[in-house]
C-alpha cells in the first residue's frame, strides 16, 4: 500500500500541477490510498480462508486469524471503493474515477477470482493491476493520460514478477498446500529463477526510458545494477537465501527509484 502510494506521488510530482494545491494533491492520495484499500481489502476476503492456511499470512490478516468478521469487514471494502471512485468523479474527473473502478474490478475479481487459481501467469497479468497508481494519478491531475506514466506503470508491472516470484521461492510449500499455481509449483525453481532474470533485465531497460533528470538516470543505472546482479547470482547460487536476499532488495530498488525520480522533480524545477 505504501508503494501503490509512493508511485502515485511520483507521478503527481513529474506532471507537477497539483504541486501548488496541496489540497487536491492529497486528496489524490487519499484516492489511491481508498482505491488499493478496496482492492487488497477483497483480496483479503475472497482469499480468507486460503490465507488461513499459509503460514505468511494466517497469523498476519485479521480475516485468516478470525480477528475480524467478514460482514463488517466487506461493508469497509465497499465504503473504500465507493469511496474512491465518488472522491475521483466529483472532485476530479471521471477518467481518474473509471480507471480507479477498472482497478479494483481487475483485481477483486479478475486477478483473484478467477486469474490466480488458473494459470501460473497471474503475478504477471494480475501485476497491471498494482502498477495502475501512477496512471490513475495522473489522469487525475490532467483529465487525460500521457507517455511518462505508463512508463512508471511498467517499470511496477516488470518489478511486479521478480519481487513476487522470488517470494514464492520461499513459500513454495505454502502455494502447493492451497493448490495455486503459482510460477515455482508449476515450472519449477529453475524456470523460476530464469524468469525473474529475464524480467529483471526488462526492468532496467525500462527504468532508462524515463526522463526525469541525470539524478535519476544515475540511480536507475546503480540500483538496476544491482538488482540485476542479485538476480544473476540467485540463478547461480539457486538456493532459498538469494531468493530472499532478493525479495526484500526488490522492495529497498522501488522504494529508492521512486523517492529520487520525486527528488529529480524538485531540483529540476
Amino acid at each position: 500500500m505504501l508503494l501503490v502510494g509512493l508511485t502515485g506521488a511520483a507521478a503527481l510530482m513529474l506532471e507537477g500541477s497539483l504541486l501548488h494545491d496541496p489540497l487536491r494533491f492529497w486528496a489524490v492520495m487519499l484516492g489511491l490510498m481508498l482505491t488499493g484499500g478496496c482492492a487488497n481489502g477483497f483480496n483479503q476476503y475472497f482469499e480468507r480462508e486460503i490465507d488461513a492456511q499459509m503460514g505468511r499470512t494466517k497469523n498476519r490478516r485479521p480475516l485468516a486469524t478470525g480477528a475480524l468478521n467478514p460482514t463488517p469487514a466487506l461493508l469497509f471494502i465497499l465504503a473504500c471503493g465507493v469511496g474512491a471512485v465518488t472522491l475521483f468523479g466529483v472532485m476530479f474527473n471521471w477518467l481518474a474515477a473509471l480507471t480507479s473502478f477498472l482497478t479494483i474490478a481487475f483485481y477483486s475479481f479478475f486477478y483473484t477470482l478467477w486469474l490466480k487459481p488458473r494459470t501460473h501467469l497471474n503475478i504477471v497479468i494480475g501485476g497491471a493491476a498494482g502498477a495502475m497508481a501512477p496512471v490513475i494519478a495522473w489522469a487525475a491531475a490532467t483529465g487525460s493520460v500521457a507517455l511518462t506514466p505508463w512508463l512508471l506503470f511498467l517499470i511496477v508491472f516488470f518489478w511486479t514478477p521478480p519481487h513476487f516470484w522470488a517470494l514464492a521461492l520461499c513459500v513454495k510449500k505454502d502455494y502447493e498446500r492451497v493448490k495455486i499455481p503459482m510460477l515455482p509449483v508449476i515450472k519449477g525453481d529453475h524456470e523460476t529463477r530464469r524468469q525473474i532474470l529475464l524480467y529483471t533485465a526488462g526492468l532496467f531497460v525500462i527504468s532508462l526510458l524515463l526522463h526525469a533528470g541525470i539524478l535519476y538516470l544515475a540511480a536507475a543505472v546503480v540500483l538496476g545494477g544491482i538488482f540485476l546482479y542479485k538476480a544473476w547470482k540467485m540463478v547461480k547460487q539457486a538456493d532459498q537465501s538469494a531468493a530472499w536476499g532478493l525479495f526484500k532488495y526488490s522492495i529497498v530498488y522501488l522504494t529508492a527509484l521512486f523517492v529520487v525520480i520525486m527528488a529529480d522533480s524538485v531540483i529540476s524545477r
